[in-house]
């Protein structure tokens, strides 16, 4: 009985990790397509601009709300501490590091995943289900390019110029706090921060929210074009889409951060 329930656990790992595989090999040909149509044929300005409306204009309020909010409790774990140590000045040198490097890019790409990418996937699942992606086939238009392309470059393009603007909330929201709640030296407490954020973090702050974008969209879109049939294939599809751009944005900054740390240890020129 037991080496039955094993044999059945053997199994259903096999082709779970098949299925995984499979999907993978998927999801790397819909990029190679995408990236194909994109470098092969000009975008239209009539399907680039209303998706970079949704993805920036729309998505900018709630990215710089969350943004300021990132800085303000940093700032209140962090300011703590230090006035134990007696470096409360030096407050602004962790928080703003931080937001710069990591929190800003990783949230700021975790909130846009949920708002653009479940955005993208619904859309597109809706449009697959309707078959209206067929329906542009017949009539001799590529989907992928027609589709996939303009929201891939509008995340690639826009997702990083989010991000800014949720840095630059978080050093402002940090800043408030540590001024005028806590009463830290304003003097001092930019002395240190500008002394301490150097442009290879801010270069790698940007470099982060570029791919993190990149993979939103490909994620996004590959999901609503996979969408199965009626209203749960849908939703089904709008929350792949989050769930699995989300794993992805952490893997891959975990992988992005060994890789500028790496590069920042080996030459010494990039430490400005």
């Amino acid at each position: 009985m037991m080496l039955g329930n094993r044999g059945r656990m053997v199994q259903w790992s096999v082709a779970a990790l098949g299925n995984a595989l499979v999907g993978l090999g998927d999801w790397a040909q819909f990029t190679f397509r995408t990236l194909y149509w994109m470098a092969t044929r000009r975008m239209y300005r009539r399907t680039f601009l209303p998706v970079c409306f949704s993805i920036g204009y729309q998505s900018a309020s709630v990215v710089v709300l969350t943004g300021f909010f990132i800085g303000m409790v940093l700032a209140v774990q962090s300011v703590m501490q230090f006035q134990k140590l007696g470096f409360a000045t030096w407050t602004g040198t962790v928080t703003n590091v931080s937001v710069i490097r990591e929190l800003g890019p990783v949230l700021a790409a975790t909130m846009l995943a949920g708002r653009v990418g479940s955005a993208m996937a619904a859309e597109l699942a809706t449009m697959r289900v309707s078959e209206q992606i067929d329906a542009l086939s017949c009539l001799g238009a590529n989907p992928v390019h027609y589709l996939v392309v303009p929201r891939f470059l509008a995340c690639v393009l826009l997702i990083p110029l989010l991000t800014a603007a949720a840095d630059m909330a978080g050093i402002v929201g940090s800043a408030l706090l540590c001024i005028h709640v806590y009463g830290i030296e304003p003097h001092h407490y930019w002395l240190h921060s500008r002394d301490m954020v150097r442009l290879f973090d801010v270069i790698a702050g940007m470099i982060k929210p570029t791919c993190f974008g990149a993979v939103i969209a490909l994620i996004s879109c590959h999901r609503g074009f996979r969408s199965k049939a009626g209203a749960e294939g849908v939703g089904r599809a709008a929350t792949e889409a989050f769930v699995y751009s989300f794993v992805a944005i952490l893997v891959l900054d975990f992988f992005l951060a060994l890789w500028l740390n790496a590069l920042y240890e080996r030459f010494p020129i990039l430490r400005f």
